[in-house]
């Protein structure tokens, strides 16, 4: 078996998208230490529990995104593109009902939707 790379603009971006999910990913596995202080969710000393939820979400992260990658199919990359479109939604509830009107979120509601809009936007047929 080999890696299939898409030959099309329109799938090429929804497999930059996987692949920068995977990334995120697996750093989230490898350093959850670092990307609970990024996240600003350290306000004490974080328990193994807590490691063990934050490297669960990085996995959960990287095997989907690697799953979209290895079987490359409509319905994986739509997957991908409506789990990150919810945790969009996700981020955009945090900016309204928790007070969380900060530039950090703004951001990142922003490269979410832009990740979601890229898998989403291939299987929709937008691009």
């Amino acid at each position: 078996m080999e890696l299939y790379f898409p030959a099309e603009l329109p799938e090429r971006l929804a497999f930059l998208a996987a692949l920068v999910v995977a990334v995120f990913g697996l750093l989230t596995m490898l350093f959850p230490a670092r990307l609970l202080r990024a996240g600003g969710l350290v306000t004490g000393e974080v328990t193994s529990v807590g490691f063990g939820a934050t490297r669960s979400i990085g996995g959960l992260h990287l095997g989907l995104a690697l799953a979209a990658i290895a079987l490359a199919q409509d319905f994986t990359y739509l997957m991908l593109g409506s789990a990150l479109g919810f945790a969009a939604l996700g981020r955009l509830l945090s900016l309204f009902l928790d007070r969380g009107r900060i530039t950090v979120n703004a951001l990142v509601l922003i490269a979410q939707l832009a990740l979601a809009a890229l898998p989403l936007g291939y299987v929709l047929g937008y691009f």
